[in-house]
Formats: C-alpha cells, structure tokens, sequence
C-alpha cells in the first residue's frame, strides 16, 4: 500500500468515527452539567432523548436514505404533518387503522414524488417542494386549518409509559426500525444499490441496478418513516397539527443526518450514523431544556452546525484544501534559499 493511499485511508477512517465522536462529546456535556450547575442528570432526562429520538430520528432517517440515493426530499416535514393528521381522524376506533390508513397515505405520496422523479429524470428539489405545498395544503384542509383533538388519551399514555425506566413504545419502535435498517443497508443488496445511484447514477443503470424502481421505494421508504413518525407522536400528543410541533422537523432531521456523515453528494452514509446524529442533536436538545435557554439558542447553534457539516463533509472543500497544499509546496520548492 502507497503511503498516499494509506492517508486516503486514515482520512476515510477518521471521517467515519466523526458522528460517533460528536455524540461522545454531547454526552461528556451532558455529564458535566451537574459539575456546572446543582442540577442532577436522571434517567427521565435519558428518557426524554430516546422520546425526542422516537418524534424525530424516523424522519432524519427517511431523509437520509433520500441523500444517501443523490435525492433530497423536501416533502418529510408536511408528510410528518399529514400522517399525524390522517391517523387522528382515521383512529377513533382503533388507532392501528389510524396507523395503516396514514401508511397508506404515505404510499401514495411516495409513489406520486418517486414516480414523477425517476420517470421523467427530473430534479428532486422542485419536485418534493412542490409535493411539501400539496401535502401541507391538504393537512390544513383536513384540519380546517386547526388543531384536531384525539380523545383516546389512552394511546398515548400507553405509546409513552416507561420501559426499563429511559424506553417507550414509541421509542423501541423508533429503535427496531432502526436496527432492519442499519441490517438491510449494511448486508443486503439494496443497500449497496441505493449507494451506487447515489454514487454514479448512469454506472448504477450500466451494472443492472433497477435506478427508477429503487428511486421510487426510496421516496416511498421516506414517506412511511415520516407518516408513521407523525402518527404517532400525534397519539402521544393526543393532538394533531397542521403546523409544525416545537423543533422544525425538516431542519433537525437534515442536521442529524449530516452529522450523521451522509453526504449531500450522495453514495455516502449508513442508519448507524444516522442515529448517532439523532442522538447527538436529542442530548444537546435536553441540554439546552436543562439549562433553560430560550428557543432561538437551540435554533442557532443547529443551525450552526448544519453549516459547519456541510461546509465539512462538502467534497470539493477537501479537495481544495489538498491542492493548495500541493500549490504551496511547490511554491517553496521554487522559491530559491
């Protein structure tokens, strides 16, 4: 092995332990609170990062997918929306229907985006804003452009008791559906595929991959995960909104999963990362809900850090940096003594 390409390799190494780093820093913070305040960290405060991991991490991990296969969906914020509204209304009788009907919501919103996208080569963007418009408009007039009251209290009391004192059910399902993935795009072939139309699209279509076929499951994958997250935070709430509910769901999910190391150039990043992004996000969530700082504290330092990874993982900015170096040692070497 060239040594050039042993520093390629330790770079690559060192790149894919960020996420995991990041999340080891936000933990040590979150230990040093009691050094920095009288406060003392209790399991309920690991109990609200895994239930802020269940709101959430479905999401971050249905746009990840998207970013991994060179897409990005615009869309998961209003379908998070949708999903809690349809399950609300659907689930007067049996919150499982509630569930089913808003999944098969979530189908044919993914289908439509997917469809529209691999079928006609067009760009993701204007297509999964204009989908985020139709899906938002449509949560409101379902609503009315209210907030729909779920009277089964029940649900979410149940979704929410605590298990083994810091899980829920919302929570261990938020982790199950994690760990099939994290298997499925590690091990199975549709894990390499999805990083192979995200990597090199036409070398995807000349080695056989289906690209529109797996573009759409992908879209659709993306739809579910942000429906079902939706539901049933909208159960635990007892309340379904046609507006975002506290954190913005599109800007903490694309943070996570960029902390997450997905790359925005697509081909790059797994569900393991993705949660550890999520989990790192949800203990500087509860960090900030400890010491009591005020909303746009939290909106600026994630917002800072969704620039400082893009600027980051950005692939040209390393790039850059290595052919100025290159550049600067030849220019010594010019220079005479």
């Amino acid at each position: 092995m060239s040594a050039r390409e042993s520093t390629r390799r330790r770079r690559v190494d060192a790149t894919g332990l960020a996420p995991y780093a990041i999340l080891a820093l936000m933990v040590a913070a979150l230990a040093l609170v009691p050094v920095l305040t009288e406060y003392t960290v209790r399991t309920a405060n690991v109990y609200d990062i895994f239930q802020n991991f269940a709101s959430y991490g479905l999401v971050a991990l249905a746009l990840g997918i998207t970013i991994i296969a060179g897409e990005f969906d615009l869309s998961v914020s209003s379908m998070y929306l949708l999903g809690g509204m349809v399950a609300v209304l659907t689930g007067d009788g049996s919150p499982t229907v509630g569930i089913l009907v808003a999944l098969g919501t979530a189908v044919i919103v993914g289908v439509a985006q997917g469809g529209l996208i691999a079928g006609f080569r067009l760009n993701s963007m204007p297509v999964t804003l204009g989908g985020y418009l139709v899906v938002l408009g449509t949560t409101y007039i379902l609503g009315h452009g209210k907030s729909v009251i779920y009277e089964d209290y029940n649900v979410g009391l149940r979704l929410d008791k605590p298990i083994l004192q810091i899980f829920s059910i919302r929570s261990l399902i938020a982790i199950g559906i994690f760990a099939v993935t994290i298997v499925a795009l590690r091990y199975l072939r549709v894990g390499r595929d999805i990083r192979a139309i995200g990597g090199d699209r036409r070398a995807a279509r000349v080695a056989g991959v289906s690209v529109d076929r797996l573009l759409v499951g992908v879209f659709v994958m993306s739809a579910l995960g942000a429906a079902l997250a939706g539901a049933l935070l909208s159960y635990s709430l007892a309340t379904a909104s046609p507006t975002n509910i506290g954190v913005d769901v599109l800007t903490f999910s694309a943070t996570a999963a960029l902390l997450g190391g997905v790359r925005l150039s697509g081909g790059k990043g797994g569900a393991i990362g993705i949660a550890a992004g999520v989990l790192s996000l949800s203990v500087l969530q509860e960090i900030l809900a400890i010491l009591r700082s005020p909303d746009y504290v939290s909106s600026l330092i994630t917002g800072g850090l969704l620039v400082a990874v893009t600027i980051v993982w950005a692939p040209e900015l390393s790039q850059w940096f290595r052919t100025t170096r290159v550049a600067t040692s030849l220019e010594k070497d010019r220079t005479p003594a």
